[in-house]
């Protein structure tokens, strides 16, 4: 067993304050620092392993003992039994032993197995072969024997093995290019930057010549912040400073691309790499149907043992008096899960929503409109045929306009172009002028979709060498333009910039970004025109960016590198004086167009999450994109809405307000209406009142998260966030972490409400969310294996989840609250009989049943119907729970399974064991009952009983099936059968191995008596009837939605001339639009108005399309044209 990680953290915990540091230092290459440089304090750290495993070899037996007997079921079994193995009990050890082993054991080794595959996962990755560096020569070694101080060296498309510094690559500017899918979900690439005085090492002997110490913040699971500085020590000279940021760090998961080679140093490792920070611990998981089960199993443990004191009671009080001390007997006889009930929704944006593809669909300049291959100069291009005129052609006075706004979306961007040949630099541009193939990679696949696009209307960027950016116009001439300064983009801003030098001298300026950063700037151009098409565009769903330029005088541009040059090189408060920089040099621009991007959603996204919405579930976005991008794919898969006022909680407003005034202000506008008006507070939808988004980034989830510092609990704004929340309709977290996206989840999840909770993603970077929540989901993706891997359900699309959760999380739950309840109801039905029968025998403990009917009632008798009702049931169709999402509202809360339903199912079960009883009791109470005089003696009264009981109980799941199938005919009907076989046989054969034959023709015997025909056949009709009236009279007067729809479906032969009017009180209640609606698409004409709540969907009739539907109390009408 590995130690290395208890020894750290003993040593963190235990050891004393002292000893515990904020800092860490590395020795690169393990070599001591030169004398009198620093004194040299060997630190150790934990290897490179990684577990995500649960059990060990050594702990599995206890661990998962202790897990399962958690369960009260389990336990409640587990006591029974031992109480039947000590202490002398009409019943055998073997009714409740041989069913609590079985179940024991299959749990078992089902987690077992699942853990077994994990182990193997964590081997093959703890295993995997890593080059590092020793002595001057490439070594090869397993992965989880790297040490913090190893100089690695990761080649082009591996994984980074641990978190390293990165000092070199073979590229000569130092730079290198990754992919962090499995982190944040953003598969686009981005640069990081090699150490200053480093990254001109290439070889393996240069790297092992490298005299370096590093000083760094202790491990924190923050993947975006990185702190630190790096000593490196030259010959007979002061160590060379340098900082270390997060551009400096290669995270482990990430992966390297369009570089051929890096060199880094290893500074955490293992379990403390931030990936695995960011892991959430795998815990229990329990569903609320379990929850609810051990809640009424606590219940009857109450009533069996006040059930058992009340005998034990009487027992004494019985033999108390002389004449009773004999007891009234001869001998003594031996004996899925919750995806159903999901109120919250936490989804994954990239990856999961979209596909990730970004795709330019146009541009406007100056108020025209340029499609790409469809209209460019307002004409349409040859290969657009049927495509009408978008515009007219912009004239020749807007054609240097046209070309400075295509040359800005060349310019404007950190895109780098994929080299197939990084060696051949001389014929690159030469190449270029039917380069069609360039490969552009950047950290936004925005900017490579506008690149991609320009390029199709005839500009191409080509690439960035010597600081010189160069270009390819429409005739196939090559400009360059010297890249002189770049304005990064940041959230705040919501734009970037850079001011490039053409070849002619004259310096500009372009900038893009959100049209709510741009037009404020602008002193002239088009701006009507530009704001129309750009609101038109982002009603679609699209992604707008806006762009402008302004030219620079030579003194201007003096003043600004002097303006910039000053922020970059302050120590204090560095980011404030650039943003102070940027916002003096973006001023007094002038407006070129806008642009349109569409980040394409995954099939039928939008559709999901709409019929999520209308059952009643809330959906909660939860990404590591920016804020306007996530915004803009919110839109397009329609969790917000053209009507949805969208609420801000980001780090931009935190800056202008405190975060106590924002919250009461956001509090105050969403409860505005709660006193006249109230919202749905499961769904958080209304058609009534205004509709709330709520978008929130991950700087300010971690204020409201962070207690007080007082630990008062007026500064905890929990609360107060989770209230603002509930009234809206959808929300959406930007810039998350891995953690924050698991705490947000177990934010909700612990809320007083305790709602269930869903998280689905495909990437590793939601593990933690995905282990948080009650249900996980993995999407197998482009993102790898890992979500799919620690999910509880994996499928392929996000579409999936309809069907998944509306259709199989719907039959599940009617299935297994149906399962749950019945098993409590003919149990009572079993035991309150027998209790009734103790004041019947004096308290003897004398059974009123046969033992072979007390071991088989629950094995044989009563198993198989219920068995395959929790199989098979379907109490609506399939399709129509697929069509009308409202049905899963039926279910909300754990309705099955709430107290009232659980009271009925007792009070049920108390009812028929009365009847069952007494009526067997009263009824042949001093009565000869046979032809030759005999009296029903004590086994045939209770096999009286004990047949009554099982007849009654089977009805009872029959009359609730409402899915009938030969297979269920076959086992309902064939377990009275096997029961009457049974007994018959039973009762009818002397058993040699038997010392005992007292149910020998005790079956027969009663049978043979009329009166017990009858008796039978009443007490059943007696048993069975307030059931049946429960259900007719609340289905006439109380129906539920559900209901309704079966009652659809039992009239559906209906004729094809009825009046649709006639239909109204069939329909389900449903959303009415606010207005009619008429749209043409894909060759289809759909026309609908409706002037009514109430509505249904028919089905087919001879002579119509499957595809025509109609609407009862308006009109609407789909036809293929």
């Amino acid at each position: 067993m590995d130690c290395s990680l208890l020894r750290t953290l003993v040593r963190r915990y235990c050891a004393g304050e002292e000893n515990w540091v904020d800092s860490r230092t590395i020795y690169v290459g393990h070599k001591e620092p030169p004398p009198g440089a620093e004194a040299y304090i060997p630190q150790r750290y934990p290897d490179n392993r990684i577990v995500s495993s649960k059990y060990t070899f050594w702990n599995f037996i206890p661990k998962n003992l202790f897990e399962q007997f958690r369960r009260i079921a389990n336990f409640y079994f587990l006591i029974i039994f031992l109480v039947q193995l000590i202490i002398d009990t009409p019943t055998s050890p073997v009714t409740s032993g041989l069913p609590l082993f079985f179940v024991i054991t299959v749990t078992a080794i089902k987690q077992g197995y699942e853990d077994w595959l994990r182990h193997k996962a964590d081997n093959a990755m703890n295993q995997c072969p890593v080059h590092f560096i020793q002595h001057g020569k490439l070594v090869r070694k397993q992965s989880r024997k790297l040490r913090v101080g190893d100089i690695v060296m990761v080649k082009e498309d591996e994984t980074f093995p641990c978190d390293l510094i990165f000092l070199s690559s073979n590229r000569a500017d130092g730079t290198c290019h990754v992919t962090t899918a499995s982190l944040d979900g953003e598969s686009s690439h981005k640069t990081h930057y090699a150490v200053q005085d480093t990254k001109g090492f290439h070889t393996e002997e240069d790297v092992d010549g490298l005299h370096a110490t590093i000083e760094c913040e202790q491990p924190q699971p923050d993947l975006y912040k990185f702190v630190g500085r790096i000593n490196v020590y030259n010959d007979l000279n002061d160590p060379v400073v340098r900082p270390l940021g997060s551009e400096n760090l290669l995270l482990r998961g990430a992966t390297l691309k369009n570089t051929e080679k890096i060199f880094g140093v290893a500074i955490y490792t293992g379990m403390e790499t931030k990936m695995a920070l960011n892991y959430q611990s795998k815990s229990q998981k329990r569903s609320a149907v379990e929850k609810s089960m051990n809640t009424f199993l606590i219940v009857y443990l109450c009533i069996l043992v006040s059930k058992a004191l009340i005998n034990t009671v009487l027992k004494y009080v019985w033999q108390s008096e002389p004449f009773r001390d004999e007891p009234w007997y001869n001998q003594k006889t031996e004996s899925e899960r919750q995806r159903n009930l999901v109120e919250y929704i936490f989804t994954d944006k990239t990856g999961t929503l979209t596909e990730n593809n970004m795709a330019f669909k146009e541009c406007c300049i100056e108020g025209h409109v340029y499609v790409p291959h469809v209209i460019c100069n307002g004409q349409v291009l040859p290969d657009s045929s049927g495509i009408d005129m978008i515009d007219s052609s912009p004239g020749v006075s807007g054609r240097e306009r046209e070309e400075l706004f295509f040359r800005a979306l060349c310019l404007c961007h950190t895109v780098q172009v994929k080299d197939d040949d990084p060696g051949d630099d001389v014929d690159g541009p030469q190449k270029s002028p039917d380069s069609k193939s360039c490969v552009y990679i950047s950290s936004s696949p925005d900017e490579v979709a506008l690149v991609e696009g320009v390029q199709r209307l005839g500009f191409t960027y080509l690439r960035l060498k010597d600081n010189y950016m160069e270009i390819l116009n429409r005739e196939n001439d090559i400009e360059r333009f010297e890249l002189l300064e770049v304005l990064s983009f940041d959230s705040v801003r919501r734009r970037m910039s850079v001011i490039v030098k053409s070849a002619t001298g004259e310096i500009y300026l372009f900038c893009k970004g959100a049209d709510s950063s741009i037009f404020p700037r602008v002193i002239e151009g088009k701006v009507d025109q530009v704001r129309s098409r750009v609101e038109r565009n982002a009603v679609e769903g699209l992604r707008t960016l806006c762009v402008a330029y302004k030219r620079l005088e030579p003194e201007e541009y003096e003043d600004v590198c002097r303006l910039l040059q000053t922020a970059k090189v302050a120590l204090q408060d560095r980011e404030k004086k650039l943003a102070e920089a940027y916002e003096q040099i973006e001023k007094d621009l002038i407006l070129l167009g806008a642009t349109a991007v569409e980040d394409r959603l995954q099939e039928k996204a939008a559709d999901t999450i709409e019929a999520l919405q209308k059952a009643g579930i809330k959906v909660w976005v939860l990404t590591g994109d920016k804020m306007e991008t996530a915004s803009a794919t919110c839109y397009a898969c329609k969790l917000f809405r053209r009507s949805t006022q969208l609420l801000e909680l980001t780090t931009k407003r935190l800056e202008e307000q405190s975060l106590h005034d924002v919250l009461f202000e956001l509090s105050k506008t969403v409860l505005r209406c709660s006193g006249s008006l109230t919202r749905d507070s499961f769904s958080g939808l209304s058609t009534d009142m205004h509709d709330y988004g709520l978008i929130i980034d991950g700087a300010a989830l971690s204020l409201i998260m962070k207690p007080r510092e007082d630990g008062s609990s007026s500064g905890n704004y929990r609360e107060l966030f989770l209230e603002i929340c509930r009234n809206c309709s959808a929300v959406l977290c930007c810039r998350m972490a891995p953690l924050q996206k698991a705490q947000i989840v177990k934010l909700i999840k612990f809320s007083k409400e305790h709602p269930i909770t869903l998280a689905i993603g495909d990437g590793a970077n939601d593990v933690s969310m995905i282990l948080e929540a009650h249900v996980g989901i993995g999407v197998i993706g482009k993102e790898g294996r890992q979500a799919a891997r620690n999910s509880d359900y994996a499928i392929p699309k996000f579409k999936h989840l309809k069907k998944m959760l509306l259709v199989h999380g719907h039959l599940y739950y009617i299935r297994i609250s149906e399962l749950v309840q019945y098993f409590f109801y003919k149990n009572v039905c079993f035991i309150f009989p027998q209790f009734l029968y103790q004041f019947f025998c004096g308290f003897s403990q004398q059974t009123l049943y046969d033992t072979a009917y007390l071991t088989l009632y629950n094995i044989s008798f009563t198993s198989l119907p219920i068995l395959l009702y929790s199989l098979m049931e379907q109490h609506v169709g399939i399709e129509v729970l697929k069509r009308d999402p409202s049905l899963y509202r039926d279910i909300a809360k754990n309705a099955l399974l709430r107290w009232r339903v659980f009271i009925y199912w007792t009070f049920l079960g108390v009812f028929d064991a009365l009847v069952f009883f007494f009526g067997a009791y009263f009824m042949f109470e001093n009565t000869t009952v046979t032809s030759n005089g005999q009296m029903f003696g004590n086994w045939t009264f209770g096999t009286l009983v004990f047949t009554v009981m099982v007849i009654t109980v089977t009805l009872k799941l029959a009359l609730d099936t409402h899915y009938w199938t030969w297979i269920n005919h076959f086992v309902i009907w064939g377990s009275l059968l096997f029961y009457i076989v049974f007994s018959l046989l039973w009762g009818g054969i002397i058993w040699p191995f038997l010392s005992y034959q007292r149910m020998y023709y005790v079956f027969l015997h009663m049978l043979s008596s009329g009166p017990a025909w009858l008796g039978i056949t009443l007490l059943v009709t007696v048993s069975l009837l307030p059931d049946v009236l429960k259900k007719v009279l609340c289905r006439q007067l109380w129906p539920t939605a559900t209901e309704r729809t079966q009652n659809i479906q039992l009239r559906d032969s209906v004729s094809e001339f009825t009046p649709l009017t006639s239909l109204q009180s069939w329909g389900a209640r449903g959303t009415r639009p606010v207005a009619a609606q008429c749209s043409s698409s894909s060759g289809r004409v759909v026309c609908s108005r409706w002037e009514s709540e109430e509505y249904t969907v028919l089905p087919p009739h001879p002579g119509l399309s499957h595809n025509t539907r109609y609407g009862c109390c308006g009109s609407s009408l789909e036809t293929p044209t």
